[in-house]
This record gives C-alpha cells, sequence and structure tokens, in this order.
C-alpha cells in the first residue's frame, strides 16, 4: 500500500511514517498543503493521511482538489479538534474518515488498512489463489493451510501481486506501489524481495517471471 502523510508537525509525521513502514506500507511525507498536491499529481497514493490545518495551502482545499480527480486517493483527515461538526464538515469536503488528535497507532494503521480496502473496483476481503491464502486484516497468508514467514515488505509484495489476480506486473510497478520515494530504481531490491519470497512459498513455484515483462501469480 501506498500512503502519503501529510502533516506539518514535523515529528509527528515522521513518528506516524516509522510506524507505518514497519506495517510494511510504502510512506512518503510531506509538511504543507502545497507540496501534498504535488505528490498527488504525480503518484497514485491508495492512502492520503490529511492534517486539516496545512500551511500554504489549507487541508481542506487539498481534500478537495483530491476528490475531483478520477481514481483519488482514499482520504483520512486529522485534525486537532474532535467536534462534531468539524468531523461531519470533513467528511462533506470528501474525506472517507476523519481521525481527531491524540490518536491511537493502532487505531490510525487500523483506519488506513479499512479505507485503503475500499477500491473503486470491488476487490475480496481475503486473497485466494489456489492453495494460497493472504489476509490484509489479521496480516496473515498461508499456503496449504501453513503460515508463511513473512517481512512486511514480502507480505506488501505478495498481496500486491494477487491483487492483480493474474495480471503480470513489472519491477517498476512494484517499486512505485509497494516501496516509497526513497527507493533507489536502479537497484535489485524488487529481485531480491521475490526471490526471498519464493523461497518461503515453497514448492512447486507460485511466482512466474514473465520475460520483459514482471511477475505474476
Amino acid at each position: 500500500m501506498r500512503v502519503l502523510v501529510a502533516e506539518d508537525h514535523v515529528e509527528l509525521a515522521d513518528s506516524v511514517a516509522r510506524v507505518l513502514r514497519r506495517e510494511g506500507m510504502a510512506v512518503d511525507v510531506v509538511y504543507d498543503g502545497m507540496d501534498a498536491l504535488e505528490h498527488t499529481s504525480l503518484v497514485d497514493y491508495d492512502v492520503v493521511i490529511l492534517d486539516r490545518d496545512l500551511p500554504k495551502v489549507h487541508g481542506d482545499e487539498v481534500c478537495s482538489a483530491l476528490v475531483r480527480q478520477p481514481q483519488h486517493a482514499r482520504v483520512l483527515m486529522l485534525t486537532a479538534s474532535s467536534t462534531i461538526a468539524d468531523r461531519v464538515e470533513g467528511l462533506s469536503i470528501g474525506a472517507d474518515d476523519y481521525l481527531p488528535k491524540p490518536f491511537a497507532y493502532a487505531e490510525l494503521v487500523a483506519r488506513i488498512r479499512a479505507i485503503g480496502r475500499r477500491p473503486h473496483t470491488a476487490m475480496p476481503t481475503v486473497l485466494v489463489r489456489g492453495e494460497l491464502r493472504l489476509d490484509p486484516a489479521q496480516r496473515i497468508a498461508t499456503r496449504a493451510g501453513e503460515r508463511l514467514p513473512l517481512n512486511p515488505k514480502e507480505f506488501a509484495v505478495l498481496e500486491y501481486l494477487l491483487g492483480a489476480d493474474g495480471r503480470v506486473v513489472s519491477a517498476e510497478e512494484l517499486l512505485e506501489r509497494v516501496w516509497d520515494e526513497a527507493a533507489d530504481p536502479f537497484t535489485t531490491t524488487v529481485k531480491a524481495t521475490i526471490n526471498r519470497l519464493r523461497s518461503k512459498l515453497g514448492d512447486p513455484p507460485l511466482i512466474e517471471t514473465v520475460p520483459r515483462g514482471g511477475y505474476r501469480i
């Protein structure tokens, strides 16, 4: 899952990013609304965590701009105000969810996963292909009933490949959707992760390499 954190409180933004990365998400961070608009115009994010009181461009304006985009990212709006009126207003602008500060990181992660599972085209909540089963909510992947010992990045790659439903996914697409903007596009990190994932999935092999194309399950 590719996530943008738009929060002007630098310490909070960076802390949120660390937590989400430990959960296997690819996270970019910006500290003002103008930078948020620039990033969302260049990257197809799954979820944008949006502080309502951003400098340069207000969070409400950023949210309104996002929802006007076709296939726009889901928006989780953050605010220091917890009044019902503010929540209703935030949701009326187009936010998918609304979380007052301070918040528990466990709740933030749960809400991100919940709205991230609301794609514009319906997808199953549990991904199954043959004897392979992946539950994004429980963060559990199994093969033939045996739990797979995947690290967060391996889990994210497997989830993306299963979500592609047999479509060939290029290494460039995996790098964009599973890693953040700090990833070096010239590294072999995708190939290395795929190789580790193949080893953990066992035999017979499930991930196919398509020459000059990419990977598919």
